[in-house]
């Protein structure tokens, strides 16, 4: 959530701002208007029970008789005054809330201005692209001949976008996830957690889910619970309405949970296969830091996820997003996406993202440095990285001529010293 203060001092660079990412001036316009009689009301509700205050101590004065009752009933009229001011300012303060919350990020300055996601900068690519003396294949028909992708029994049991993985794939994606997790915490200082799969509206809230997206996510019917899209909404969300210590900071985590989300957005698109899915699971970096550290936190962040690409050895690259395909809370974002030989296409595996202190704001996020004032913290998070598109440019990247796949060296000890994959 922006700062209102800020949408009150500097509104046209606000709209500017804001046009970029395709805000209209008229959202920003309507917000500055239910904060102007927001605060007019106020002044009213204050002014009229200092009146009414002032009013009821001369009753006290007062000679029972016409002169008092009158004068009680100018007291009853101005308490009518208020009461009518105080209803209106509390659907104002609804309105006001919701308009809010509706507003996207500031975009930082460093990110490029585009009105497509074709103006995307491609920052670097590392690595070779794999070559193959043979017609390398997809995943779906890897997966399928190798006995480790079950399509048909994950439609049948839960419907499309669903898939069951079996023997070696199911132990390659634990595997993946349990390197990741460690590379995380033994060489890039984070604290793994294991929070929960289902919370509470608000937490959606916090991390600016709701309520833009709500039609994205799945909840459950009778309780208060959605199921988390991604783990940052919970592990951002273990320090909502904390302050913290300043020499805390930074904190850094890292967490695994399955992830779910409707897709609704992507309908008819990536049907075949497992890039793109109802339910999924991801491994997520969540950092909180300083507000004067949290651009050289991105980048550092945006190494450690590139570090399982590169540790993992296969080609990826960097792509800055323009402010036409920026997310509605990142002031800036990078994704981090691998190379997969036998679809023939890069396939996003991370977004790495600096919220500044727009998560914080709406999760009231702070920090204290001793005696000082309390100040937002800014957060970041990013994949570290997304399964099952990891799966497939490991599948599909270490694919061998007679259709079994090479294991990568670094999963081997997680997969008990297992060097390849073949039928069975």
């Amino acid at each position: 959530m922006l700062d209102i203060k800020l949408l009150r001092d500097e509104p046209a660079e606000v709209k500017r701002r804001l046009a970029t990412v395709g805000c209209e001036a008229a959202e920003v316009d309507a917000v500055i208007e239910l904060d102007e009689r927001r605060r007019a009301l106020l002044v009213e509700v204050e002014s009229g029970r200092a009146e009414r205050k002032q009013a009821s101590k001369k009753i006290g004065a007062m000679s029972p008789g016409a002169e008092m009752e009158e004068a009680k009933a100018a007291v009853r009229a101005i308490g009518d005054k208020i009461s009518a001011a105080e209803k209106e300012l509390a659907g104002i303060d609804e309105r006001l809330d919701l308009a809010m919350l509706s507003l996207p990020n500031l975009p930082h300055p460093d990110v490029p201005e585009g009105k497509t996601e074709d103006e995307n900068v491609v920052v670097r690519e590392v690595g070779d692209t794999p070559a193959f003396d043979f017609e390398p294949k997809p995943h779906w028909e890897l997966g399928e001949a190798l006995g480790i992708l079950d399509f048909e029994r994950g439609v049948k049991i839960s419907g499309t976008r669903f898939y069951v993985l079996k023997g070696d794939g199911a132990r390659l994606q634990r595997a993946l996830i349990a390197w990741m997790l460690d590379l995380h915490t033994s060489e890039h200082g984070y604290s793994e957690v294991y929070p929960p799969a289902m919370v509470r509206e608000e937490c959606l809230y916090g991390t600016g889910n709701l309520p833009k997206f709500g039609d994205n996510l799945y909840r459950d019917a009778e309780e208060d619970f959605y199921f988390v899209p991604t783990a940052e909404v919970p592990v951002t969300n273990l320090y909502r309405d904390e302050i913290l210590q300043a020499a805390d900071l930074p904190i850094q985590h890292v967490a695994y949970t399955p992830c779910f989300r409707r897709e609704k957005m992507s309908a008819g698109r990536d049907v075949r296969g497992i890039k793109r899915g109802h339910q999924f699971d991801k491994v997520e970096m969540v950092r909180f830091v300083r507000p004067e550290d949290s651009d050289a936190a991105l980048l550092d962040l945006l190494d450690n996820a590139e570090d399982v690409a590169r540790t993992l050895g296969i080609r990826h690259r960097v792509v800055q997003m323009c402010t036409a395909d920026l997310s509605f809370v990142a002031a800036i974002k990078y994704d981090v996406e691998l190379w997969a030989a036998g679809c023939q296409e890069w396939l996003e595996v991370s977004s790495c993202s600096n919220f500044t202190d727009f998560q914080a704001r709406r999760a009231n996020i702070r920090f204290r440095e001793g005696k000082d004032k309390p100040q937002l913290v800014h957060t970041l998070n990013g994949s570290g990285l997304a399964l099952p598109r990891v799966m497939i440019a490991v599948l599909e990247n270490f694919q061998r001529a007679d259709g079994s796949v090479e294991i990568p060296e670094v999963l081997r000890p997680y997969m008990g010293g297992q060097s390849e994959i073949r039928a069975a």
